[in-house]
């Protein structure tokens, strides 16, 4: 796709990146019956939490691997010892997707593996106490108040939309990557990535 052309805007696409966000939390076990606007405003804090991270640097070892597709993963971060696993077969669906739903504006080329490492460095970085707890008072969100004393509590799922965030802001996408996973989890259910012709008539 051309730089002179607008990115299409299919059924996805539509959902700006802060719907994408609450969609996110309300699929989030813990969320089923959750208020839409105070998971709105987790969204929108955890979004600009993330998208106002200084430059974070990934301290874990990087590997990469198969089998992301079977396990619905294009990146994973575990703890012990800290590795980012970066899954080659979703990435390169990924690209391709993005080819074919003509968004290559928003995702430019290497940008997807790009994002996955940045968004795996949020996690890497939200495992430190500190961080994860200024997280906690971004959101807003009391698990205990006892007079004065407020003890911030935990939101899941806002640390995955803080990572979105980051990603979108340090790679400089025009989306967030929560519509690329979308678009994989559209892919999935279907079993062919579509034409971009066809895509720019298919709603989802």
């Amino acid at each position: 796709m051309s730089a002179s052309r607008a990115p299409v805007t299919d059924g996805l696409a539509a959902t700006d990146d802060i719907g994408w966000a609450v969609r996110l939390l309300a699929a989030t076990p813990t969320h089923e019956h959750r208020d839409p606007e105070l998971l709105r405003h987790w969204a929108r804090a955890a979004d600009a939490f993330g998208a106002a991270l200084a430059p974070v640097e990934c301290t874990a070892r990087t590997v990469e691997s198969d089998g992301g597709l079977r396990l619905g993963l294009l990146a994973r971060y575990t703890s012990r010892p800290p590795t980012v696993e970066l899954f080659t077969d979703t990435l390169a669906l990924a690209e391709r997707v993005v080819d074919a739903r003509g968004w290559r504006d928003w995702y430019p080329p290497g940008s997807v593996r790009a994002a996955a490492l940045a968004h795996e460095a949020v996690h890497v970085h939200l495992h430190h106490r500190a961080a994860k707890a200024a997280l906690k008072r971004a959101l807003g969100h009391n698990a205990l108040r006892l007079g004065r004393l407020r003890v911030p509590g935990h939101v899941a799922g806002a640390e995955e939309v803080a990572a979105h965030a980051y990603a979108r802001t340090v790679c400089g996408l025009g989306r967030s990557p929560l519509l690329l996973t979308a678009a994989l989890a559209a892919e999935a259910e279907t079993g062919t990535v579509p034409s971009p012709a066809r895509d720019a008539r298919r709603e989802n």
